[in-house]
């Protein structure tokens, strides 16, 4: 009797464990790719082989840019070789820090000096000519000059490290 049972219940037992066994390699299958989405769009931020700083043409002439064409601005409030930025907290959900994985930043016809130094949290921020770069979170596009001039104290920045006040 016990084998008549096993016989009818056998196929269905086995049939759930390779269910769970597939549904398991999914699963694993999903998390997998999520976490290489993830470190691909690090890698997009800050790529090895391309650019960390660039230069674009804009309405404001030659300016700098990261290696996506977002455009990178520098803050009056930060002093040019203190080593440190003035942008934490609040400021940096509006002005998100230019980082770099290395201490020696990748440049495309950035004239001006590039350093990094290195953030209260550990990061390692991209600077020209002493002073900080950050990212305006109203910038949507590569070329957006959204940043410009906000509360009189942020500016697109040129590649010999000048701000651009025009």
């Amino acid at each position: 009797m016990n084998s008549r049972i096993w016989l009818k219940l056998g196929p269905v037992v086995g049939a759930v464990a390779l269910s769970a066994l597939a549904l398991t390699g999914c699963s694993q299958g999903t998390t997998a790719p999520a976490a290489d989405t993830s470190s691909s769009s690090s890698e997009e931020a800050e790529p090895a082989a391309e650019a960390t700083l660039a230069t674009a043409d804009s309405s404001l002439g030659t300016i700098v840019v990261d290696s996506a064409g977002m455009t990178l601005y520098v803050f009056d409030k930060d002093v040019a070789d203190s080593g440190k930025s003035t942008c934490e907290g609040e400021c940096l959900v509006k002005w998100p820090a230019v980082v770099a994985d290395s201490d020696t930043p990748v440049v495309d016809g950035v004239t001006g000096t590039v350093g990094v130094i290195t953030r209260t949290d550990g990061t390692k921020q991209v600077t020209l000519d002493g002073l900080p770069l950050y990212y305006w979170a109203g910038d949507a596009a590569a070329g957006d000059t959204t940043g410009q001039a906000v509360g009189g104290v942020w500016w697109v920045v040129a590649p010999n490290g000048d701000k651009i006040a025009g």
